[in-house]
């Protein structure tokens, strides 16, 4: 089989992670979060934070009967207990829904390699390093500044402008479409696709299949450009790199391709939109970092611990007591580094935003052997777009703060965010 030949058919070779396990669509009010929890409702978008501080007091392993069962462990211990543990959980899938893929499809999963078990996932990540390495990232620091500079000029004139929309969603977008080699003129539907996988979660498995299946049409589509006219980029790296000895799967370069586009895009999006929002309504921390501009990667990290944008997902490999509950197989765990982030037994003043912060040891970018490959390229962009901003905007405020929306599911940031310039 040649290259070419491997992407000569149609989505249909990528949607068996999508043939699995159905159960029963639930949505509507929470009536007790210890026992009833989902994070796709609006009160979990508006503030998680309350809701998993309660949580940690009195049922810091809540459960509930949605999603076919799952599990919402709100310790830092405990969140990092499974994190490490591959033993006793699966990455399959990584975000909760209300189908399970089969079983078949581990160790790989739909969007390797975070989706991957040992040992399959050392080998699969191994291929991504260069790219995301600190050097590697460098190089892309400046066309993100030159270009967090043009956001900014389109944006002059306004007295109030959406910080999310018309600034923090464009920046990873350019980027990692630069690296996959994509058109930049896309982006719109690169939002699309976003929506889609991150928020889509309580739609019908046909209507989920149908909407993913548009995203992967578009990445063979463009895999297939790539094969017929190669450039440097990532995209035509995954279509030509071996593992053991062949050239990748199909449904292996999709779905890493699927990876890298998703959450490249959404998690640091996500941190720029919040990290703003939070200097906007706290002007002493915004004040502070415009007069010591030194200080912003010490904050950067801070508010990356207490903003933390991505929540992942686990499945359960088989009955167990873990932690003093019964879990089953196939129970989803849902992995809240943002929890873990907020627990008093880690952090000193654990709630409270400190951004010159000494020690912060924070999970952010995940723990265990799926923490964030691309973590280099997620810090250069909050700090550059943060830089940027603050240089060319010292002062701003929240126009409406009962305007701010906030992404539902496993990635939380401001969707809407309108910020009135000066004054």
């Amino acid at each position: 089989m040649t290259a070419d030949d491997r992407f000569d058919g149609s989505v249909e070779i990528l949607r068996s992670p999508y043939e699995g396990k159905r159960n029963e669509i639930v949505t509507g009010p929470v009536s007790d979060w210890a026992t009833d929890f989902s994070h796709t409702e609006p009160e979990w978008a508006a503030d998680p934070y309350a809701i998993q501080d309660d949580l940690r007091g009195r049922c810091p392993i809540a459960r509930t009967e949605r999603f076919g069962g799952a599990w919402l462990p709100t310790r830092y211990e405990d969140v990092a207990d499974i994190a490490y543990d591959t033993e006793h959980f699966s990455s399959r899938s990584i975000i909760v829904g209300n189908f399970r893929p089969p079983r078949e499809i581990a160790p790989i999963g739909g969007v390797p390699p975070i989706s991957s078990d040992p040992p399959f996932h050392h080998d699969a990540r191994k291929l991504l390093l260069p790219a995301f390495t600190k050097t590697a990232i460098s190089r892309h620091e400046e066309p993100t500044r030159a270009y967090c500079h043009s956001l900014i000029d389109a944006l002059d004139g306004q007295d109030v402008v959406d910080a999310a929309r018309d600034y923090a969603q464009h920046i990873p977008m350019r980027v990692i479409a630069g690296m996959l080699g994509f058109p930049p003129e896309d982006g719109p539907r690169f939002r699309e696709f976003v929506d889609d996988a991150l928020e889509g979660v309580n739609l019908t498995p046909e209507d989920r299949r149908e909407r993913m299946g548009r995203l992967f049409d578009y990445l063979l589509d463009q895999v297939r450009d790539h094969l017929a006219h190669p450039r440097d980029d990532l995209t035509t790296y995954l279509a030509n790199v071996e593992l053991y000895g062949s050239k990748l799967d199909p449904s292996h370069v999709a779905g890493t391709m699927a990876l890298l586009l998703i959450a490249g895009i959404d998690t640091t999006w996500s941190a720029i939109g919040a990290s703003l929002w939070h200097l906007a309504k706290t002007p002493a921390d915004r004040e502070r970092l415009v007069a010591e501009p030194s200080l912003l990667p010490t904050a950067m990290e801070e508010l990356l611990r207490a903003y933390a944008p991505v929540t992942m997902a686990r499945l359960v490999k088989e009955d167990m007591h873990w932690h003093g509950v019964d879990m089953k197989a196939d129970d989803w765990i849902l992995l809240s580094f943002p929890a873990a982030n907020r627990d008093p037994a880690q952090f000193e003043r654990a709630g409270e935003i400190v951004i010159d912060r000494e020690v912060n040891r924070h999970a952010a970018f995940g723990l265990g052997i799926h923490r964030c490959v691309g973590s280099h390229l997620a810090r250069m962009e909050l700090r550059v777009a943060l830089e940027v901003w603050l240089q060319r905007i010292p002062a701003f405020t929240l126009a409406d703060p009962t305007a701010v929306t906030w992404a539902t599911g496993q990635v939380r940031g401001p969707r809407t965010l309108p910020l009135r310039i000066g004054g």
